[in-house]
Parts: structure tokens; sequence; C-alpha cells
């Protein structure tokens, strides 16, 4: 109880401070915890305290256990909070109102190292943000056609929602760039403050409302904090330089000139009182061809898009998250058949458009004809390599041998490996294609035909057209449009989210239904 006091702030707070130094000055360094025994003591109060978050009232026997257990280890008589085990500190901590954790982390080493335990935090978000807990996670924000990626994250004593953006066009390979929408502080116990973090002034109040489920808006209720001395033209150049790293002047084609002004108006009018939708990402199944997940790509004039590659049964497909005018976020991009693999001819004839649009056009003609006369045995390029049906036909040995090729321990060779070769083959692109990055991988691993949706401005005639799906690695792939002669590059989002995943695949499929209905 004395320990306790000390660290409540009453009793001989001082004389605990002074015998702490003393102690330290004793022992040198050995007050001080390495990374190795912080690993230990988050390993150790993770499983003592798990039943805790639960209910706070099992937290007086898991620490009166705690004590005990740790009667025969520790000293019989503590002198300092530096001797009690740190399962029981983790349980003493969490007691404690989350604005004074901060200034209890900077006493030592070792107690900052305890503060840092997830136990604690989830326990404050839980009790204090209680109305606000279930926004965690990713969230899709109604912005018209161009959509967005939020992930709303605990830091620190704020819960925090970062809009990802992706990097400057065309430079698919770097990291993403993330936004703060708005944040939740815990000012004291029992009581939170929203405040909006758009435009170039700090915080402001915000609001947040959690109405319907999976879903909810923030407003901004001191817009003029987004105002900029210049007016609208410098904000528009701030948001240009920001959006695509360049001035006006410097992009010369006057189509995309068009674009970022539209989509600078459109966006603009919103000042983050927006709707968030929740996303998930998709789970990993074992008959996948590489990890699903998030991957920026080229699209023209507008600019590096985010998309959600997933899979279903025999077939790849790549969803918007981010859009534009003409495709707008929600709508499926790629469509690809893992059940049609295309074998590329040597390089010489690569550089061929003309042959590149014989094979895949073949390949799309005869799929064309399957979906007419379905009883029809397939011909031609797919039945070479594999025959279209379910996941237990030839197709399912074309995707096996293509995951064989990356994998470390190789599977039984199945019958229909000569279609998905085991080693890297050479790649290059078209003469005639056009790209928004001329380094692009020379080697690919398998290639499958697939359909790309293409769409006037304001999604009008919306269309699937024949192009070439291109797997380089893990973590690239690529997209030929043959009737755009163009190529799009795809690039892995590498960023780690947290409470992302669907829980399983039945919600993760309603979830993309939903996101079409939502732009359609």
């Amino acid at each position: 109880m004395a320990v306790c006091a000390r660290l409540c702030g009453v009793g001989q707070s001082r004389r605990c401070r002074r015998r702490q130094r003393h102690n330290q000055q004793d022992q040198g360094s050995d007050s001080d915890m390495d990374e190795e025994e912080g690993e230990r003591i988050v390993g150790e109060t993770q499983s003592v305290t798990g039943g805790a978050e639960n209910s706070a009232a099992a937290r007086p026997s898991v620490a009166h256990e705690a004590a005990a257990d740790s009667a025969s280890t520790g000293p019989p008589n503590p002198q300092s909070l530096l001797d009690l085990p740190p399962e029981l500190l983790v349980e003493v901590f969490s007691s404690l109102p989350g604005t004074e954790l901060p200034n209890l982390a900077l006493v030592c080493k070792k107690i900052r190292q305890i503060l840092n335990t997830e136990t604690i935090w989830r326990r404050r978000c839980t009790e204090v943000l209680h109305p606000y807990r279930h926004i965690l996670g990713l969230w899709q924000p109604d912005i018209g056609p161009y959509g967005g990626l939020l992930n709303v994250v605990v830091d620190g004593l704020f819960i925090i929602g970062w809009m990802y953006l992706p990097p400057h066009d065309p430079r698919v390979e770097d990291p993403m760039r993330r936004r703060p929408l708005f944040r939740i502080h815990m000012w004291e116990s029992n009581k939170v403050a929203v405040e909006c973090m758009y435009g170039h002034k700090g915080p402001h109040k915000g609001d947040i409302q959690t109405g319907k489920k999976d879903e909810f808006s923030t407003k901004c209720n001191q817009t003029d904090h987004h105002r900029m001395p210049g007016g609208r033209q410098e904000e528009f150049r701030t948001w240009l330089e920001e959006e695509w790293g360049r001035t006006l002047e410097d992009i010369f084609h006057e189509h995309m000139q068009e674009l970022i002004l539209m989509k600078f108006i459109y966006t603009s009018q919103y000042d983050n009182c927006l709707t968030y939708r929740r996303i998930y990402l998709p789970p990993r199944m074992p008959s996948d061809l590489l990890q699903p997940g998030l991957f920026k790509g080229t699209y023209g004039s507008h600019g590096l898009e985010i998309i959600m590659l997933s899979f279903h049964g025999p077939c790849a497909r790549a969803t918007k998250l981010t859009g534009d005018p003409n495709v707008p976020a929600g709508q499926l991009t790629l469509d690809v058949d893992l059940n049609r693999p295309v074998c590329l001819p040597d390089l010489e004839h690569q550089r061929s458009m003309e042959e590149l649009s014989r094979l895949v056009l073949g390949v799309h003609e005869e799929a064309q004809r399957e979906v007419q006369n379905p009883d029809v045995a397939p011909q031609g390029a797919a039945s070479e390599g594999a025959v279209a049906g379910g996941a237990g036909g030839a197709g399912a040995a074309v995707l096996e041998s293509a995951m064989e090729a990356q994998s470390e321990s190789p599977q039984p060779a199945s019958s229909s490996s000569s279609s998905a070769p085991s080693e890297a083959q050479p790649f290059v692109l078209p003469l005639g294609v056009m790209t928004r990055n001329e380094v692009y991988p020379r080697t690919c691993k398998i290639c499958f035909y697939g359909t790309g949706l293409i769409a006037g401005h304001g999604f009008t005639s919306p269309e699937r057209t024949p192009g070439l799906f291109v797997l380089f690695d893990e973590d690239h792939f690529g997209f030929i449009w043959l009737e755009l002669k163009s190529f799009s590059l795809y690039s892995r989002l590498t960023d780690r989210l947290a409470h992302a995943y669907a829980p399983d695949m039945e919600r993760f499929e309603a979830m993309l239904r939903n996101m079409q209905s939502w732009t359609s």
C-alpha cells in the first residue's frame, strides 16, 4: 500500500524518488532494461492481464494473484516501484488516469518500457474512448469517384485517422504518404475531445457521429481554419504541390491539367465533412497465387491509384479503393482468369504488339465462345496449359505450379507445369505500348488472360476489354491494356495495417458487393 501511495502522489513520494536515484547510483545500470528484457515483460503482462481486459472487476483478483506468485521470487519488502514484478506494475498503472501516464514515463527507462505494454493502452481506450473504439481499422471515404483509404489507429493518448495517399506519379515504388484528418484526445478521465486536423493552422474543433454500423461521419466546426490568406489560388497551389509534387506549369498535357483542376474543386468542397464506410483486407487462402492485399498502380493521366487484389477460386480481382471520373472507386478494375495462362514468345516476338494481340485475343475469343456455349469444351491456348472449370481441374494445377515458382520448398510437379515455368522468364513490353514507368521488371513468373474496365467520363459506357496480367514477383504485377496500348505497373503497400482483415471470406465478398453499389 505504501508503494501504491507513493505512485499516486501521496505519502513519501519525494523520499521514494530519492531512494530510486540512490539505488541507481549503487547498482549502476541495473535498473535499466535492455530490449530483450522489455520484450519478455510485454509477453508476460499480456498473458497475465488478458482476462483483465474483459472485466474491470477482475483486476483486484489478478493483481492479488500476481503479488502472491511473485512473493517467492521478488524481495519480501519492496523498497521502490522497481522492486515490484512487472505484471503487478501493469495492473497498478492501468488504474491511473490516462493523462498521468506520460509524466510517469519520465521516471526511468524500466517504467517507460512497461508503459509501452499494449494491454495498458487497450484498456484505456476501452474505458475512456468507449464510444469510438469501433472506428479502429480501415475505411473508405465517400468522396464521389475519388474514394480514398483511411486508417484509424491508437497512438499514445490519441485515436488518429490517417488518410493514406499514393506516392507522387509515377514513382510507384515510393512509400505511401500519410495525412492526419482527425484525432480524438483523452483530456482527462472519462472525457474526450474530437479535433479536426485538416488545413494548415493546427488542430481545431471537430465532431464524429457513429450512428450506423460500419459507418461514421466527421464534421469540422471551424472550417475557417482550412482557408489560406491567398484565397483559392494559394490553396490550389499548395494542394497541387502536396498531391502531385509539382506546379501547374510543370504539367504540359492539357487534358491532365483539366483532370487535376476538377479533382481539386470536387474534393475541397467537403471541408473534411465526410462519411466513411468500413472496408476489410482479404484473408489469405491456401490456393492464392500470391499474398492478397493493397497495391499502388499507374493509371495514365489520372496518376497513381490504390487497388485491392483478392482471389476468388479460379479468378484474381483488383478493386479500386481510389478512383477517377472515368472508373470510380469501388469498381472492379481488373478481372484475371487463372485458368487461362498465356505462354509468352521469345523476346523478339514479345516486342511485336501484333503478336501479343494475336495471343491474347485468341484466348479472349475462346472465353467469349464458352460464355455463349458453356457446354463446349475449351480449345486452343487454354487447352494447352489449363482447362476452364473448377478448382479441382487442370486450372488448379496451373495455379499450384505458379505458386511453386515462389516457394523455397517445391511441391510435387503437376502435369501442366510446362505452362507455368518454375524459373523467371524474360519479359519486355511491345513497341508502341505507353508506360508511366520506363524502369519495370524484365523477368516475370507467369502471365494470364484477363480483362480491364474502361469507361467514358462520368463512368459512361463501361466495358471490359482484354489484356495480359503479368506476375513479376510477390510484390509486383502489371497489366497490358490492349485497346489502350498502355501498361499499368502495380507495387505492394508495405504499411502494417492493424484491425484490417476480414473475419472470413463471406464477409469480405459482401463488402466488395457493397463497394460496387456505392458508385454504380
